[in-house]
């Protein structure tokens, strides 16, 4: 992107913020401020009670967004948390996104908080994604009904059935991909991990592999995302309403798809004992509050953070390796004899071989799965592809001595900690063998969300980066990985080293859990 594009985007987005921020509802600021007076008046009278956070709300309406934004273009993009850190401590207010925001870098205060009772915190977002998932998205629900349908999409995510059709189609598609590549044109290897990312989420969700139906799921699912970072203003003519409308027909879509897979089991066309993607796990259960439409909608949303948070963790992790040349040896090393293997045998790879591979990913026990990937994990901590989870105080809350006020929003920010010195040595390294020995269960590590609302994809993400890599350093020489592949790293998000930084700003989709 030239300089003049990126000066006119960065334009676009002020605006847009500012305009957004005029938006909001003011008997909803003018609440948080009372709740703010209450919360000092209670603390100046008990000084060696609960503390609020220090801070500056800044900008009368505007608040301290502009600089939010601004320092992610900037030559340090953590320029805006450490320069309140050091000033407030890890634990500070602010005002960004429209909203009075307790701000959190600290491990521990956002361990309690994302895995606190769902009563005194629900999921927060800004008017414009509200408005696009709707009151019955998985990302906006609380209680029984978000446990149920959580609990149920989880376990079919990390089932072997799904992961042995992964696989499958992930060998399919990436080898119909991989035999067009030629080393005299360079590989838009962003682009194309996202069209494999979708055709295999399409798959798991809702069985649409190919043709038409799968081309025009995609077409109307671009514009549907697109309205994430509009204007929250909805008429014919702005990308919202465009959205919305994106929206409404790829609904309509899925909702023949599941009229079409009940009517199939009432006449038994269909096998009505396994589930073949998460629409049939969803039919299974008899439910008044699991509509069609609730379950249509759905399947849209759920295509939101699979669709950007895989391909942005595979281009990460393949640029890491490129500037690690013995990081790639290595995973190229262990890759390659497992293919020499597989071929003696004459057998095909399985899903349980990709956690066979010591370097690539390691045996380590913790709380949410068995293995984990030295390098993915490395990635995932130094990339950062979702930066934070914001979640909204129902009732005043004290974490670890400090006090989040009744209405106020938290923003449980993940990519500070993760680049915390405190925690880890030479944080913006890359370096896959710090995980050999490292305890995974710890509250420093975080990179989907935490508590019950931990993103019930995060095993497929993995599997999916995996075998990519498999396929990329098994297929191709790793000499020429740097020069060949193009990185667009503007969309893709920040990576910072000693020597090369470059900036996302905070989009709301990395924020979608």
């Amino acid at each position: 992107m030239d300089t003049c594009s990126l000066l006119f985007l960065f334009s676009f987005l002020l605006f847009a913020i500012i305009i957004v921020i005029i938006f909001n509802k003011i008997n909803g600021l003018r609440s948080s401020l009372a709740s703010k007076k209450k919360i000092i008046d209670h603390v100046n009278t008990n000084s060696h009670g609960p503390v609020f956070p220090q801070g500056s709300l800044g900008w009368p309406v505007i608040g301290e967004t502009i600089e939010f934004i601004s320092s992610a273009y900037s030559d340090h993009p953590e320029s805006f948390m450490d320069k309140r850190r050091l000033m407030y401590g890890k634990v500070f207010k602010s005002h960004i996104f429209g909203t009075a925001t307790i701000v959190s870098t600290d491990a521990e205060v956002n361990k309690i908080v994302l895995q606190s009772d769902p009563t005194a915190f629900v999921p927060f977002y800004p008017k414009t994604v509200r408005e696009l998932m709707g009151k019955s998205s998985i990302l906006l629900i609380n209680g029984s009904l978000h446990r149920r349908f959580h609990g149920l999409v989880g376990s079919f995510l990390k089932s072997p059935l799904l992961k042995a059709q992964v696989v499958k189609d992930m060998h399919k598609y990436l080898s119909e991909s991989m035999d067009q590549w030629s080393e005299d044109q360079p590989v838009l290897l962003q682009d194309i991990s996202k069209t494999v990312a979708f055709k295999v989420l399409a798959k798991a969700l809702i069985s649409v592999e190919k043709g038409e139906e799968l081309d025009e799921l995609k077409k109307e699912f671009e514009q549907f995302i697109k309205g994430l970072m509009s204007l929250p203003v909805n008429f014919p003519g702005t990308q919202l309403h465009r959205s919305l409308q994106a929206k409404k027909k790829m609904v309509k879509q899925v909702e023949k798809i599941i009229d079409g897979k009940v009517r199939r089991a009432k006449n038994k066309e269909e096998d009505d004992v396994i589930a073949k993607d998460v629409v049939d796990v969803l039919l299974k259960v008899s439910s008044e509050n699991l509509t069609h439409n609730l379950i249509a909608n759905n399947m849209v949303d759920m295509m939101i953070p699979g669709h950007d948070s895989v391909p942005v963790l595979i281009t990460l992790a393949v640029k890491f390796l490129s500037d690690s040349p013995s990081a790639l040896h290595f995973l190229t090393e262990e890759n390659m004899e497992l293919k020499r293997l597989k071929e003696l045998t004459g057998e095909p790879l399985y899903w349980n071989d990709y956690l066979s591979l010591p370097f690539t990913q390691k045996a380590i026990k913790s709380l949410n799965t068995n293995h984990h990937h030295q390098v993915i994990t490395e990635t995932l901590r130094m990339g950062n592809v979702i930066i934070g989870v914001m979640r909204k105080a129902m009732k005043d809350v004290e974490v670890k001595g400090y006090v989040i006020p009744k209405g106020w929003c938290f923003l449980a920010y993940l990519r500070s900690v993760h680049l915390d010195k405190l925690y880890y040595e030479s944080p913006y390294k890359f370096n896959p063998w710090r995980w050999q020995e490292r305890d995974m269960s710890t509250s420093s590590f975080s990179p989907f969300g935490g508590g019950q609302r931990l993103c019930p994809g995060l095993d497929l993400a993995r599997l999916e980066a995996s075998i990519f890599l498999h396929h990329l350093v098994t297929r191709f020489r790793s000499e020429g990985l740097k020069e060949w592949l193009e990185w667009p790293l503007e969309f893709v998000g920040y990576v910072e080293t000693d020597s090369n930084r470059r900036a996302l700003p905070p989009g709301l989709v990395y924020l979608l859990i």
